[in-house]
């Protein structure tokens, strides 16, 4: 709770944190438009592939022209502006950085940008959650032996929900699951860019005021980004997914600890500490009154009559037998909310939720009957969703991990509703993010690891 007293003394000092990032879209805009307002923060570079947009998305965020009108690093750092560059591995080796943000969402361009960062000493707060859920154990791994910070991004819905689990197990309670909610019907699966704002039950105008890219909300719709999401969350806190991933229950935010508790005692999920996402919708299409769409819970168990009893005295969203109660947050602030992760990394060496297992997987799913020969083109498009699963299951099962099917040929047909493995891809062994994702596999997939 003293985050921001300890970044007013860094201002006092005239020694702000540094950080840099790659990747001005939304996540990154939203960050933007609170960095430039935070005390201590000095944001010395900005990477992204359209200089001219993320020029033009600063100045719709509120960036006075001053403010980036930088002409190299040097000149950011002495006249505490900004420079905005194309070129994420300048920023990275000659920002003179303490902290990277990765907010590209490229699995593959997230792995290549947080090796180096690490390479070069900097703390890294992951946005990029699908690179965090090919290969973030590995990633972490390597931080922590480098003696910096791989940290989840606060205000994105995984590092929330761990911080659900810390607060209940710091407390002593049992975790019984966590999880998040979300727009879910079974058709959504099929959900491609074409449809998907039919879907999400948006008005056109808030998607134009919003410049939202259809093809990555369309990974929240299809189911997607659940998947990443949860087992970002899994391999971050030790929980583990059900056998058959997330079941979507339709639930309201004051009904949590009634249906996300285990079967045998009258709940939906499989076991006791697990991750599921309830809908805001039920089968039929109907809104669920008090629903939980952009936030997130954590169930609880009561191991003792007291402690139900209090349950039941203070009226903590108890289940029916008082045995269970659950806390939640309404909503999430996303971007908003990063400089959480930012100070918490740079200030006190700690992460905002970090993957210490690899219980979790998301592989690619087919949408529809794929045929040979056709090019996937990866989260939130035409061709695949994804679903969790358990790490072991997709590694015995050789499934192929749902970041790594981007641009790649199919060898041969895949049925709708059925899991791609490797082999059903014409894979690039020498592909970075390849040859990092094999090597997360051999560290962590082993007993005992």
């Amino acid at each position: 709770m003293n985050l921001s007293r300890m970044l007013a003394q860094r201002e006092s000092e005239g020694d702000p944190i540094r950080v840099g990032i790659i990747g001005c879209g939304k996540f990154g805009a939203m960050y933007l438009s609170q960095a430039r307002l935070t005390k201590g923060v000095h944001v010395v570079g900005i990477a992204d592939l359209n200089v001219a947009r993320a020029k033009e998305t600063l100045a719709h965020i509120g960036w006075e022209p001053e403010r980036f009108a930088a002409v190299s690093f040097d000149d950011a750092n002495k006249a505490l502006s900004t420079f905005v560059t194309d070129d994420s591995s300048a920023l990275i080796a000659e920002g003179g950085l303490d902290v990277l943000i990765e907010a590209t969402g490229d699995p593959g361009a997230g792995i290549r940008h947080c090796l180096s960062a690490i390479n070069r000493g900097l703390h890294v707060v992951m946005v990029n959650v699908e690179a965090d859920v090919v290969a973030g154990p590995l990633l972490a791994r390597k931080a922590e032996l480098a003696g910096v910070v791989y940290s989840l991004a606060w205000g994105d819905q995984p590092a929330l929900i761990a911080e659900h689990v810390d607060w209940a197990r710091t407390c002593g309670f049992k975790v019984v699951c966590a999880g998040k909610g979300t727009r879910y019907l079974p058709s959504f699966h099929k959900s491609t860019p074409d449809t998907v704002w039919d879907h999400f039950g948006w008005d056109l105008d808030v998607v134009k005021r919003g410049r939202l890219n259809p093809k990555m909300f369309n990974s929240f719709i299809d189911g997607t980004k659940s998947g990443i999401e949860m087992s970002a969350v899994c391999n971050a806190t030790g929980l583990t997914p059900q056998p058959e991933g997330l079941a979507f229950p339709p639930c309201s935010r004051f009904d949590l600890a009634e249906v996300c508790k285990p079967e045998e005692i009258g709940g939906t999920v499989s076991h006791s500490g697990t991750t599921e996402v309830v809908s805001s919708l039920f089968r039929d299409g109907a809104e669920v009154e008090g629903h939980l769409q952009y936030g997130t819970y954590v169930v609880i168990e009561g191991e003792t009559d007291y402690a139900r009893y209090c349950f039941e005295e203070y009226h903590m969203l108890p289940d029916s037998s008082f045995r269970f109660a659950s806390l939640y947050r309404p909503t999430h602030m996303i971007g908003l909310e990063l400089g959480v992760s930012v100070a918490s990394a740079a200030l006190r060496r700690e992460p905002t939720g970090s993957p210490v297992t690899f219980n979790a997987d998301v592989v690619a799913t087919a949408k529809r009957d794929l045929e040979q020969g056709e090019i996937l083109d990866g989260e939130g498009g035409f061709c695949v969703w994804g679903k969790q699963v358990p790490a072991r299951r997709s590694l015995d099962e050789g499934y192929l991990p749902l970041g790594l099917a981007q641009n790649v040929k199919l060898l041969q047909p895949v049925a709708e509703g059925a899991p791609l493995r490797w082999s059903d891809v014409d894979i690039d062994k020498s592909d970075d993010a390849v040859k990092v994702r094999h090597e997360m596999e051999a560290m962590f997939a082993a007993p005992n690891a």
